[in-house]
């Protein structure tokens, strides 16, 4: 029994140390990277501009052609938006007719 008591004395002992210990140890950090001299900023060669502003216009330029596009796809979806329009009143309108043709046709009949 006495060994049980002991036990029960130095298990939260040992463990009470081990969490103190964790917690209060500070992270690995990595070494700061070495200072290193300032960078010179880079300069262009004409050519390189020359390349650069080449390179803008043609994105620029695709830009334009994409947007003609979608201009032109809205038109023709307005187009056809107002020719399916037309065509449900003239759908509309005939189904109205027919049914007037068809009860003049069973007045007839009778």
């Amino acid at each position: 029994m006495r060994k049980t008591n002991r036990f029960t004395y130095i298990l939260p002992t040992i463990c009470s140390a081990l969490l103190i210990t964790a917690c209060s140890s500070q992270p690995v950090q990595p070494p700061p990277p070495p200072a290193s001299a300032p960078v010179a900023p880079k300069v262009f060669s004409g050519d390189q501009m020359l390349r650069d502003s080449q390179g803008i216009a043609q994105l620029g330029s695709r830009w334009q052609e994409g947007k003609q596009k979608v201009d032109k796809g809205q038109t023709l979806q307005r187009q056809g938006q107002a020719q399916i329009d037309e065509g449900q009143l003239l759908i509309d309108e005939g189904q109205k007719i027919m049914r007037e043709s068809e009860e003049g046709y069973k007045t007839l009949k009778q």
